[in-house]
């Protein structure tokens, strides 16, 4: 099986993750030595300028956050900068990428576990080694539990840990406000090192938000990626920013300079000035439980973002296949505990420490390529790359953000310049040694130069197509409308396809300012391309038109079958075909497409759809087949004593709840339009689509829950991947 026939049917993990996880999985992953141990450090080469150096190394990491939040939304894999590298400049890269953001992150993770060392002997004498080890090995095992449990130990650790650096920083302003005479001393002069010194802190103070990006690796597994990806990490740089800033010239005020730059445990020294309050030496022990909190943070995200490196590569077959199985709790337990165990072996006997700082300067050559792949996926054409969120001022954006961290890295000296010329060298090994002989796809970067065609891999688009389908819908695909203005056709006689493409077409033109041919030519080459199946008797032939605003649908009932030009009104493995869906968007909406195609799939996938199709009492029970349950509520007025209150209402007097409307009126025979000026009678069936939480208030409103003929619409199921593979 190809690598592209891998990632499309190897087990998916489970979308558990939302808003909060994602902004406590960014912020844990950037609050650690970059606060607690730094700052000292980064004053001594820059002076009281340490200040703007933190400021200006959170406005260079913003092109990298977008760069990413874009990448994530069209790409929501595990594996998060290997995936995005090698969908995007081929496999080479990508290992490249893979192996050194694995490294990367596990060298971070096992400092961050020692750190917490130097915060702890200032209140207890305890073994600083096999501490390290011990936390490694319980977030190894939360970590095997679920994304979930990890991500909810996050929770609780950022947020005491962004309590407690919020009560640091009001009590330190309370402090240096008393004093300004004292602010204007400790910032005179300003650039003591001058400007050489200040750009050189910058470089080496970048890092400490370079967490703000690892939540990528774990895409795969965050529901709405598209919204809680760029927001979550927005707020996480803006929570993250704002503490190092403003804790930093807190800091530079209350410690005496020379006292400062030599100062390893910075923010607990000034903890007895800001806490005095507080009996006896509470204060101190506060701001060691927010170093616990920080550290343990940054090394519990480490664990659970750099397990999903070895799990993308091996779906790749970059590395060997078993890293790619999940185990019991759906987790790439494998690859947690290559992880976990590594970080184990470091932790005993190398020096993370300059291992994690030598390891910088690969994470900003990282930052340079994700940006470069941004450019080369949006020059290159290919319709399905189609993300949830597009950086702004592209490409000016993608451009700084693609010279700055190489500019930075020349700013951190041979030594970090020679390591990450070493895990580049080490990988290229690994890639021709083991990896090209494995795979036979390459990077989206063939389809930017056009004069480099014959390389084109189309399996890429095929992938970018799969991973749009599977996202789900976003918000202004309005599906459900879609489906309450469809077309419907009930034919109950043996129909031939041509015929039924040829009446479908014509309803299909009817107010969308598009000729009827024109649909009809779309339509028809489904039937040259094969039919598509989505279930035993339904098919959904799909085109996408120019000149055309919205998607338009038509739902095509054929209780006698359908006759095809192969003979028999069957489809070539011998079922009736009795259901056809036929789709047609706009040409320049490929992504919408993928969508509205994705999402139908997940109900006719259903056991009992066709059941129900064919059993539907008239064209307003068939669109509710397929609208979302949690999305619509179908009512007859007057089937329960809450709905007597619609009776003799106009629809624009019915006093919805904001989000929801009134879709469909069904009245006796007839299917009603719901204008405002529609009244509404005793026996009416009405269909209500909206936001859920409308839809749970109508639900209320009417006193639902037993009636049949007044529940929800259709209960939405799960569908198999096989099925969504077929669209």
């Amino acid at each position: 099986m190809t690598a592209i026939g891998r990632q499309l049917t190897s087990a998916r993990l489970p979308k558990e993750l939302g808003l909060f996880d994602v902004y406590a999985i960014s912020t844990g992953a950037m609050f650690s030595s970059g606060f607690f141990l730094l700052p000292g450090v980064a004053a001594a080469g820059s002076g009281p300028s340490v200040v703007l150096a933190y400021l200006l190394a959170g406005v260079f990491i913003i092109p990298a956050m977008l760069s990413v939040a874009e990448l994530s939304t069209a790409m929501p894999r595990a594996g998060g900068a290997y995936y995005f590298l090698d969908r995007a400049l081929g496999p080479m890269v990508g290992t490249i990428g893979g192996f050194g953001a694995w490294f990367g992150l596990v060298f971070k993770s096992a400092f961050a576990l020692v750190g917490m060392g130097a915060y702890l002997a200032l209140v207890a004498d305890v073994p600083v080694k096999p501490l390290a080890l011990a936390f490694t090995l319980l977030f190894a095992l939360v970590n095997l539990v679920g994304a979930k449990e990890t991500s909810g130990l996050q929770r609780v650790l950022v947020t005491a840990l962004v309590a407690i650096l919020g009560l640091f920083v009001v009590q330190g302003f309370v402090a240096v406000g008393r004093n300004p005479a004292l602010v204007v001393e400790r910032f005179s002069p300003f650039l003591p090192f001058g400007v050489t010194g200040l750009l050189a802190t910058v470089g080496l103070v970048f890092v400490s938000y370079a967490g703000l990006t690892k939540v990528a690796s774990v895409a795969e597994e965050i529901r709405r990626p598209e919204r809680n990806i760029p927001l979550g990490m927005a707020l996480a740089l803006g929570t993250a920013s704002v503490i190092y800033v403003a804790g930093v010239f807190i800091l530079n005020v209350l410690i005496e300079p020379s006292a400062f730059w030599m100062d390893l445990t910075p923010v607990a020294t000034v903890a007895d000035a800001l806490f005095g309050w507080m009996p006896g030496g509470v204060g101190l022990a506060v701001i060691v439980i927010a170093a616990i909190a920080a550290f343990a943070s940054t090394g519990n995200a480490g664990i659970l973002s750099a397990s999903r490196y070895p799990l993308a590569m091996a779906r790749d077959r970059l590395v060997p296949d078993g890293l790619s199985r999940l185990g019991r709790f759906g987790t790439p337990a494998l690859g947690i505990m290559i992880t976990s165990g590594t970080m184990a072996v470091l932790i005993l006997f190398l020096d993370v420490e300059a291992l994690a700082k030598f390891a910088s300067a690969f994470t900003l050559l990282l930052f340079a390529l994700l940006n470069l792949a941004v450019i080369v996926m949006r020059e290159s054409g290919i319709e399905a790359y189609d993300p949830g969120f597009r950086s702004p001022l592209y490409p000016w954006v993608q451009l700084i953000g693609l010279i700055s961290p190489l500019w930075l890295i020349a700013e951190m000296g041979m030594a970090s310049l020679l390591f990450t010329l070493t895990l580049v060298a080490g990988s290229l090994v690994w890639y021709f040694a083991y990896a090209r002989p494995r795979v036979i796809r390459s990077g989206a970067i063939y389809h930017t130069f056009a004069r480099w065609g014959q390389n084109r891999f189309e399996g890429l688009d095929q992938e970018l197509r799969g991973l749009v389908r599977e996202q789900g819908l976003r918000p202004g695909d309005a599906y459900d409308e879609v489906v309450a203005r469809a077309a419907v056709l009930d034919v109950d006689v043996t129909t031939p396809y041509e015929d039924l493409v040829a009446n479908a077409s014509r309803l299909l033109a009817v107010g969308s300012g598009v000729k009827p041919h024109l649909l009809r030519d779309g339509l028809s080459g489904q039937v040259d391309a094969g039919i598509v199946s989505l279930a035993p008797g339904v098919i959904l032939p799909h085109a996408r038109v120019a000149d055309l605003e919205h998607p338009l649908l038509l739902l095509a009932r054929c209780s006698k079958g359908v006759q095809f030009a192969t003979g028999g009104a069957e489809e070539p493995d011998g079922r009736s075909v009795r259901a056809v869906l036929f789709v047609v968007s706009p040409l320049d909406q490929p992504g919408q497409h993928l969508r509205l195609l994705g999402h139908l799939a997940t109900h006719v996938a259903e056991d009992a759809f066709l059941e129900r199709w064919l059993s539907a009492a008239d064209e307003q029970h068939l669109k509710e087949c397929l609208l979302r349950h949690e999305h619509s509520l179908g009512i007859v007025i007057g089937a329960t004593p809450a709905t007597w209150d619609l009776v003799s209402t106009r629809v624009a007097d019915a006093a919805l709840p904001s989000g929801s409307l009134i879709a469909l009126i069904r009245r006796g025979e007839e299917s009603v339009f719901p204008r405002g000026s529609t009244v509404l009678e005793e026996g009416d069936r009405v269909t209500f689509i909206g936001e859920p939480a409308a839809i749970r208030t109508l639900t209320g409103r009417f006193g639902l829950g037993s009636d049949p003929e007044a529940e929800p619409v259709q209960p939405e199921q799960s569908r198999s991947e096989s099925t969504a593979e077929k669209v």
